[in-house]
């Protein structure tokens, strides 16, 4: 079963996460499906940049429970979208929780339409957004971001704009991003590869200086009975033991 859509139009390709039995959710099977279209991608001299998309009204639910990627894997992903050198542009019409907000972060740039909600669900289920803070510390306003990371609390459009998470919103997310498309076919691909290059680097030094304990981190809470307690609330539609 293909997870992964794809299309070209223009310089542009068009990935499109196609998972809707589990609301596109991270699971080990769309990780590495996503990660060998972008390798793809990455061969194509054709291909100007990257618009990555969905199908339904999830953009991603976050990490799959019933079959979560191993924790370097997707920082693997995370580092090959940041690292790509061509752009990677989000197009979200619908809803992002958890995980999907760390791929959400690694995109060179992100639209979203007025309609779209997010949350960093990690601490409702007993977990931290460990892994994906490569991709969110360096880029998103810290104030903000404490709030979001230690409440779950669900935010608009807007908010994710202000805060850095998104670059833009709109009513309608394809005329929001038309004229950054158009920017992008115009632009010569080794300067815009250059480019990026510039704007990464300190996202990269992330990558580099804390991967390994982030990843260590995720495994671990994974593995503690409170993130067991709090998927399993989750599953079952209930509220987790330590509510008060």
């Amino acid at each position: 079963m293909t997870l992964i859509g794809r299309t070209r139009a223009r310089g542009m390709e068009t990935l499109t996460l196609d998972s809707p039995h589990n609301r596109n959710a991270l699971s080990a099977a769309l990780v590495g499906e996503l990660a060998s279209c972008l390798a793809d991608c990455a061969k194509e001299d054709a291909v100007r940049a990257i618009v990555l998309t969905h199908t339904g009204n999830t953009f991603s639910a976050g990490a799959d429970l019933k079959d979560p990627p191993d924790p370097a894997a997707l920082v693997g992903l995370l580092r090959q979208i940041v690292e790509l050198g061509k752009p990677v542009v989000a197009r979200v019409a619908g809803h992002v929780r958890a995980g999907g907000l760390g791929l959400l972060a690694a995109c060179d740039i992100a639209a979203a339409s007025t309609e779209s909600t997010f949350a960093f669900t990690e601490v409702r289920i007993g977990l931290a957004p460990a892994v994906i803070s490569l991709t969110l510390l360096p880029r998103t306003d810290p104030r903000a971001l404490a709030r979001h990371y230690l409440t779950g609390e669900r935010f608009d459009a807007a908010e994710a704009a202000r805060i850095g998470l998104v670059t833009t919103a709109g009513d309608d997310v394809d005329a929001v991003l038309e004229p950054i498309l158009d920017g992008l076919r115009r632009a010569a691909p080794e300067a815009l590869a250059e480019t990026k290059r510039l704007l990464t680097a300190k996202v990269l030094e992330t990558f580099d200086r804390d991967a390994a304990d982030l990843t260590a981190l995720s495994a671990r809470l994974f593995a503690s009975p409170h993130a067991r307690e709090g998927m399993t609330a989750f599953l079952e539609r209930r509220d987790p033991s330590w509510l008060v």
